[in-house]
């Protein structure tokens, strides 16, 4: 039995080298269109590049501007989920009894906690890129 099975171990290693020599002389043998198109496509899609790197020298960086958003844009895009369903506790827009707690702290308070966050509210309910007056706008459009 030892010998048939270092038998099919010596043909299987001579079929495994012959396949890999086989394969290693076509790569070798690719034409340099066909090294090129496969360079093609494996490239990055992108880069990197760093502030104060050379690559960054010719770079322009995009400028958030043009007009402030409405409070109504702001509810809409980024406090409706949680302000109209009351999800986690937040008061629903415009529901008097809801808000009427939060209105005696003052609206300073409010806009602090809409800022800032509050409770289950993440700080400007997670829009980022919105101003301090963004947000007092938004919380104006929800009060009763």
């Amino acid at each position: 039995m030892l010998p048939l099975y270092r038998s099919i171990s010596r043909t299987l290693g001579l079929v495994m080298s012959l396949a890999l020599f086989s394969l290693s002389y076509q790569a070798a043998a690719l034409s340099e269109q066909k090294r090129a198109a496969i360079s093609d496509r494996i490239k990055p899609v992108g880069e990197v590049c760093l502030q104060g790197e050379e690559c960054a020298k010719n770079l322009t960086v995009a400028k958030s501007g043009g007009e402030p958003r409405s409070g109504e844009q702001v509810f809409n895009t980024f406090c409706t989920a949680c302000h109209t369903s009351g999800a986690a506790g937040a008061p629903i827009k415009g529901n008097a009894g809801q808000w009427k707690d939060r209105l005696a702290k003052g609206l300073d308070t409010l806009y602090t906690n809409a800022t800032n966050g509050v409770g289950a509210m993440p700080a400007k309910g997670l829009c980022s890129d919105c101003s301090d007056d963004e947000i007092k706008a938004a919380v104006d459009f929800m009060l009763p």
